[in-house]
């Protein structure tokens, strides 16, 4: 939505656009956090709550331009400022005021009802009509509580609030403006046994004030046993029993429109993997206008997807066989929690690929700066999760190399050439140079002395081929060659000399040492 709309459309002279630079149209809203150096992402309205000095001022709109946020809002005395208003059209940034009398919160309100209403659209939302109806759900819920209500799928991701907001909570403030619940609170409320209870419970409870929350009414959203999220309302006292039934029976209707919406979300979602895949695969018609601007990398995520090891007849530690589609659940999942609202996520010959910008100094929700924070964060909880990518490109015809790449760097990675949690081909060239040099060695047939080393290895139970392998990784440093081997350096040096008495071997060649270095490896020396 343009920034000027989506102001006319609040009107009640709350808002006015000061510096009107077009830019890109509104899709979002952000809290702008300059001293961790979040800025938001193209389409995002950035609120700069509590810069108030010319200098912030000017600083917050510089770094909305680096990243192409759609608006800036300040306060209307910083906003007005001449210095302000200057470094807004030097920058290229839409400013947009904020009367003074106003309160941020209840912004945000009006801001995210707007822009969520008009995201329902079916160009934007696959779901919108239902997503619609969910938004109507909760304000029908708010009438019954006389409170804001939100309505929550099972990862705390919010999914559609009341239109009525009028209880100054700093918790849902973070809450809508995220889309997701703040993380200190579900600690919070978890430390409580509130989660513990909505994922057991059919009918709606009470959560008394503490901890710094207000008081809530927490109400189940099932579909048989099935948990599909939660309606939330933040309230002064406990509800009469009537009303508390009243959100019960209104739980059963917003499980059937969470159905509806799953359904739906799970037919976009096959659409737009089908889409990469045919793109991965060479067809590029109209690949230009869903894809984000380049240059882009093509990733294989793995490793997030941690089955357990007991069911089916299989040990403790027996890793459970690998569920491709599982996988990519997972990162999607992640990848919606860090702000990525379209991931271009699909299963290509049975791995999980990702499709991300590489611009270089842009961190934002899709990019790879971006998914080494998310890989590493998984990271932090299985162990296993990594990103192999494939080189930057800048033409969708060159989308299929860098998948190939990807594919390349990720298949060393399984073999231990490539190590830690993310690695571009870039980064692993020396594996991968060496890798496709091999694919050409038949061991079958190998050329040269080799094969006399190791007929000789095999008959008289020798160690020559790994002995060369050693020398050759260690020139000039017999002492790091012996303890590669565990063997003292006086018999590796006699090793290489009763060698020459087995083949004729000038080691002093660099084609030589070269040729037999990738026979060796090909052999697994």
């Amino acid at each position: 939505m343009p920034v000027a709309q989506l102001v006319g459309a609040l009107g009640g002279g709350l808002l006015t656009v000061v510096v009107d630079a077009g830019g890109s149209p509104v899709d979002d809203v952000t809290l702008a956090e300059p001293a961790s150096g979040v800025f938001g992402q193209a389409g995002d309205l950035l609120l700069g709550v509590g810069v108030e000095r010319p200098t912030e001022a000017a600083a917050l709109l510089e770094g909305a331009a680096a990243v192409g946020t759609g608006a800036v809002v300040l306060r209307r005395s910083a906003a007005r400022h001449q210095q302000v208003r200057a470094a807004a059209t030097r920058f290229g940034v839409s400013l947009v005021a904020l009367a003074d009398h106003a309160s941020w919160a209840h912004v945000v309100w009006l801001l995210r009802g707007v822009l969520d209403r008009a995201a329902s659209g079916p160009a934007v939302r696959a779901e919108g009509p239902v997503l619609d109806e969910l938004f109507a759900l909760a304000d029908a819920c708010a009438a019954l509580v006389e409170a804001p209500i939100t309505i929550e799928d099972t990862q705390s991701r919010v999914l559609a609030y009341s239109s009525t907001q009028d209880v100054a909570d700093p918790a849902r403030v973070s809450t809508i403006v995220g889309r997701r619940v703040p993380d200190e609170v579900i600690a919070n409320l978890r430390g409580r046994g509130v989660f513990r209870r909505l994922a057991r419970s059919d009918e709606p409870f009470f959560v008394p004030a503490g901890r710094g929350l207000r008081a809530r009414v927490v109400v189940p959203v099932r579909a048989g046993t099935e948990w599909l999220g939660s309606i939330w309302a933040v309230v002064d006292e406990e509800p009469a029993d009537a009303v508390m039934g009243s959100l019960a029976q209104t739980a059963s209707v917003v499980a059937l429109h969470l159905l509806r919406m799953r359904s739906q979300a799970d037919l976009a979602r096959r659409v737009s993997a089908d889409r990469l895949r045919a793109l991965l695969s060479g067809d590029t018609l109209d690949a230009e206008g869903w894809l984000p601007t380049p240059p882009w990398r093509v990733v294989v995520l793995a490793g997030a997807h941690r089955g357990d090891g007991t069911p089916g007849g299989r040990g403790r530690d027996t890793p459970a066989p690998r569920d491709p589609e599982r996988e990519l659940d997972v990162w999607e999942s992640v990848a919606r929690r860090r702000s990525w609202r379209q991931p271009l996520l699909a299963i290509f010959d049975g791995v999980a690929l990702g499709l991300v910008r590489d611009a270089p100094g842009d961190a934002s929700a899709g990019t790879w700066e971006w998914l080494l924070g998310v890989v590493d964060e998984v990271a932090g909880v299985t162990p296993g999760a990594t990103a192999s990518a494939g080189g930057r490109v800048s033409r969708a015809v060159d989308l299929d190399r860098s998948r190939r790449e990807a594919t390349e760097v990720q298949r060393l990675r399984t073999i231990g050439r490539v190590t830690g949690t993310s690695a571009t081909v870039e980064e692993a060239w020396a594996a991968v140079t060496n890798a496709r040099a091999l694919g050409g060695i038949w061991t079958e047939e190998l050329l040269g002395p080799i094969t006399t080393l190791r007929d000789h290895d095999e008959a008289h139970q020798t160690a020559y081929l790994e002995t060369v392998a050693a020398w050759l990784d260690h020139p000039g440093e017999p002492r790091e060659a012996a303890a590669r081997l565990h063997v003292h350096p006086n018999t590796l040096r006699y090793r290489m000399q009763r060698l020459s008495d087995v083949v004729d071997l000038d080691l002093h060649d660099p084609e030589t040492r070269l040729a037999l270095r990738l026979q060796l490896r090909a052999l697994g020396h």
